[in-house]
């Protein structure tokens, strides 16, 4: 399933499926999908912990950390699309909007290259 020919809706269908056929369901309270959500990202974090900026680009060179990497990215994601399913939220149209808050908050020509918003001192 690659990214440029699976969409959320099919990425949503396959981990409902895999809860269902593990009675899992009965688990997936909004609540206990954030906390699970938080715990694997956390796991993500550690694989970068203590690292400068330079080192943590490294990890594609180590396909050993890279699969490790991308095994605590595709829990996080699991984890994402069980609480969209639990909530009914459509995560395409949530990013979209998220997207164009930011562009406001952000624009272009007083972001550009800045890690803050503009009037902050980061």
């Amino acid at each position: 399933m690659p990214d440029a020919s699976t969409t959320l809706s099919d990425l949503k269908e396959a981990v409902r499926r895999f809860a269902k056929e593990r009675d899992w369901q009965l688990f997936h309270s909004p609540k206990n999908l954030v906390m699970g959500l938080a715990v694997e990202a956390a796991e993500l974090m550690e694989h970068f912990l203590w690292v400068d900026a330079e080192a943590s680009r490294r990890v594609v060179s180590d396909p050993v950390q890279l699969q490790q990497v991308a095994d605590e990215m595709a829990d996080v994601a699991c984890y994402l699309l069980n609480l969209s399913l639990v909530l009914g939220i459509d995560l395409s149209e949530a990013i979209s909007a998220k997207i164009a808050k930011n562009a406001v908050k952000y624009p272009v020509d007083q972001c550009l290259g800045r890690a803050h918003a503009p009037g902050t001192n980061g």
